[in-house]
C-alpha cells in the first residue's frame, strides 16, 4: 500500500505485505483502512497515514469482510462480509462502543460496498436482490424503507461532499442521480456524466474512482493501451543479393 503525494508527484509505501485490497481514508485523513490477513482471512485493519506504528485490527472473523466506508465522526465502520448462509451482507462496527460487528443488512440477497452519506443520516449500497444488481438507499440507523437509486443496473455507489448527489457506474457509463433528504427522501431520474472504458475493481466490493470535493473532477484508472500488431507484414526476396548490392555500394 502506497500514498501518492499529486502536488509532489511522490510515492511512500506504508505496508509491505501485499496486495492490500480496498484501501479507505479515514474522515480526518489520518488513517487508511483496508482489508488485510491473518490467519489466511481477510479483515478490517487500520494504520496511520504516515506510517507510523504497526496496523491495528478491528475486527476478528472467519469469514472475509472488506471496509466499505467511515461514518462522518469516524467511529462508525460499515462493511461488507462474505457469510456462507447469506452470501455477501453489510455490517457494522462501532469503535467508540462494544466494537463488536454488527448487521445492518442480512438477506438472502447479496448486499455490499455501502458508502455513508455526508451527514451521515444515510447508507448506499448494491444488491442483486432484483435479479440484477443495483443502486438502493437506506436510513441509518434504521428502522425504515429503502429507495431505489440505478433503474437500469449500477455497481459502485459515491456520495458527492455535499450530499445532493450519489454517482455510480453502469458498464462504461458515470452515471448521477440528485437526491434530496428533507422533509422526505427524493431521488432524480438518473443520467450519463460521461460514457468512457476505465478500469474496474475486482469486485464491487469498494468503488474504483474517486471524486473531488467540489464533485467537479473524477479519478479513474485507465486501462494500458498496447500496441496492435502490424497491419502490414513487407517480404523481401533474394535478401541476400540485395545485402551484397547495399555491402558494395558502401565501398
Amino acid at each position: 500500500m502506497w500514498i501518492y503525494d499529486l502536488p509532489r508527484g511522490t510515492l511512500t509505501r506504508l505496508t509491505s505485505e501485499g496486495p492490500i485490497p480496498f484501501p479507505i481514508w479515514s474522515p480526518d485523513g489520518s488513517h487508511l483502512t483496508f482489508s488485510g490477513s491473518l490467519d489466511n482471512t481477510l479483515n478490517a485493519y487500520r494504520m496511520a497515514a504516515d506510517g507510523c506504528g504497526s496496523a491495528e485490527r478491528l475486527t476478528t472473523n472467519e469469514n472475509a469482510q472488506w471496509p466499505g466506508s467511515w461514518s462522518p465522526t469516524g467511529e462508525i465502520l460499515a462493511f461488507t462480509e462474505a457469510a456462507p448462509e447469506t452470501g455477501y451482507n453489510l455490517m457494522t462496527v462501532d469503535l467508540q462502543g462494544d466494537r463488536q460487528p454488527h448487521p445492518f443488512l442480512q438477506t438472502p440477497a447479496n448486499e455490499y460496498g455501502p458508502k455513508f452519506s455526508p451527514d451521515g443520516h444515510w447508507l448506499a449500497y448494491g444488491s442483486d436482490e432484483s435479479g440484477r444488481h443495483e443502486i438502493y438507499v437506506r436510513p441509518f440507523p434504521g428502522p425504515g424503507g429503502k429507495w431505489q437509486i440505478s433503474t437500469d443496473g449500477g455497481f459502485e455507489p459515491v456520495w458527492s461532499q455535499n450530499g445532493r448527489e450519489l454517482f455510480y457506474r453502469n458498464g462504461d457509463k458515470m452515471m448521477a442521480a440528485t437526491v434530496e433528504t428533507t422533509p422526505t427522501f427524493a431521488v432524480s431520474k438518473p443520467r450519463v456524466l460521461f460514457e468512457e472504458h476505465f478500469e474496474k475493481g475486482v469486485f464491487p466490493f469498494e468503488a474504483n474512482y474517486d471524486v473531488s470535493p467540489d464533485g467537479h473532477k473524477f479519478l479513474l484508472v485507465r486501462p494500458i493501451e498496447h500496441e496492435s500488431a502490424p497491419a502490414q507484414v513487407n517480404i523481401v526476396l533474394n535478401w541476400s543479393d540485395e545485402l551484397r548490392r547495399l555491402i558494395h555500394a558502401q565501398k
